[in-house]
């Protein structure tokens, strides 16, 4: 029988639920709104570029030195931090003026963000112990995925019936309750004394990613030749190799090289880059092609892909319990190659679109291959490495996988040829499929399943 949990720590873990949720709810209803911000604000493919990229450039760097600055000032308080500039920033984006004012806002969403995840699960972690914390965990899980199913419809129904502006005031109430709630929970804030944050490095990842990712976007339109684009990418590529270079030297490095001598760590990480980039390519081709191309409303182009997400609630656990049985490798070879062929299905789609034969099918095997590859992915990843730096090497996945999206959607225009018509929706589908299939080759040649309890015994035995 499950112990009941005690009044406190159903508040800490709904503190954790509704902060996290804050972040993935963002995160999903973004893209829906997409071409209403550019229809409103102008700048086209290259706005709607930056909207999403914006975010991910400032989350994806600060994310990994979310946790040391909860070590040096306490999690309950950078969690406010964290709230109270994601609320602020979320009502700049919904009052922006201009592109490039949301823009700005959207970078300092994305480092506000940062602070939200970890610090969420770091809540959960110091306040539950053994069977409860799993279980903990497992309701954070099934809670803050409701964020996938929800986003894209409150997006649609926004953007089509009121304002995308609105869009992203949606996350301010639960904003307002979660900070409620930490000032009753009496959460004590325990800070280590010799933490210590490495502010440079982060600094150096940003503008390295910031600057490279500039390039990208803009290519398109300057051109290599450019002195605007080379000298940014040029300069960006030196400060990330310096951040690389400072990581291995550096006392405390938020991104410890040593995690990637262990190969399923670094493995898994090679296949995070292939699938998650290409999960963020698919999200964003398909939701506003869908809108722009098809010409469907938001609110039916943010349900279009709530299949995938079904399936992955339905699914993913048993593909967990499954691969805790057998090993990941399997599941994370045969998973992201079915995404590949779902991906490959919307080459179907045509001018004469039909929602039921051109597009649900490839949500049908996407969300089958998603559901088969998320757990053994992440179990794959955590399990090669020691369980006290279980946080960093999750910190360090996230960001992987924040990075692939990042670099792949700055490479949008490049994708599909300069414009999101149907030819570069079917190029973008191509492109979708080669980065599944390749992710799920580098599983299968580089995973390695770990040995059952029973053949370690036996190896012990033939050794003795």
């Amino acid at each position: 029988m499950p112990q009941t949990m005690t009044g406190r720590e159903r508040t800490i873990l709904a503190i954790a639920v509704l902060a996290s949720f804050v972040a993935f709810l963002d995160g999903t209803v973004v893209n829906v709104a997409l071409p209403a911000i550019s229809d409103e604000l102008g700048g086209g493919l290259t706005t709607q570029q930056w909207v999403v990229d914006a975010y991910l450039i400032t989350l994806g760097a600060l994310i990994l030195v979310a946790g040391s600055v909860a070590d040096a000032y306490g999690r309950a308080f950078v969690m406010r931090i964290g709230l109270i500039g994601f609320g602020i920033t979320s009502v700049a984006i919904a009052l922006a003026p201009t592109a490039e004012f949301l823009i700005i806002s959207r970078a300092l969403q994305g480092a506000a963000g940062a602070f939200l995840v970890p610090s969420s699960l770091a809540l959960i972690t110091s306040t539950f112990r053994g069977a409860a914390q799993g279980r903990a965990i497992g309701i954070w899980t099934a809670m803050t995925t409701t964020a996938m199913i929800a986003g894209p419809i409150l997006g649609g129904l926004f953007v089509d019936f009121l304002s995308w502006r609105l869009v992203f005031l949606i996350n301010v109430v639960p904003i307002a309750i979660t900070l409620w709630l930490l000032s009753r929970a009496g959460v004590k804030d325990s800070r280590r004394a010799d933490a210590a944050i490495d502010w440079l490095s982060a600094a150096l990842c940003t503008l390295g990613l910031g600057l490279m990712v500039f390039a990208l976007i803009e290519q398109p339109r300057l051109g290599w030749t450019s002195p605007a684009i080379w000298v940014p990418l040029v300069v960006g590529a030196g400060l990330f190799a310096t951040f690389l270079v400072r990581q291995r030297f550096a006392r405390h490095p938020i991104l410890p090289l040593d995690l990637f001598r262990v190969r399923n760590f670094w493995t898994g990480n090679v296949a995070t880059t292939f699938i998650y980039g290409a999960l963020a390519l698919n999200g964003f081709v398909v939701v506003v092609y869908l809108q722009q191309g098809a010409g469907l409303p938001a609110t039916l182009a943010g349900l279009a892909s709530l299949p995938v997400t079904i399936l992955l609630i339905l699914l993913s656990s048993r593909a967990g319990a499954l691969a805790g049985k057998w090993g990941p490798r399997l599941f994370m070879t045969v998973g992201p190659i079915t995404m590949g062929a779902g991906a490959l299905l919307l080459l179907t789609v045509s001018q004469a679109f039909d929602y039921w034969w051109q597009v649900l099918p490839s949500m049908i095997l996407m969300g089958l291959g998603l559901a088969l590859t998320v757990a053994p992915l992440t179990s794959a990843i955590l399990g090669a490495i020691e369980t006290e730096r279980s946080g960093i090497a999750s910190a360090v996945n996230n960001a992987v996988a924040r990075v692939a999206g990042l670099v792949t959607i700055a490479m949008l225009a490049t994708i599909v040829g300069g414009q999101l018509d149907l030819e570069g929706f079917h190029r973008a589908a191509v492109v979708t499929a080669a980065m599944m299939v390749a992710g799920g080759l580098v599983s299968w040649a580089g995973i390695r399943n770990p040995k059952a309890p029973a053949d370690e015994g036996q190896e012990s035995r033939n050794a003795a």
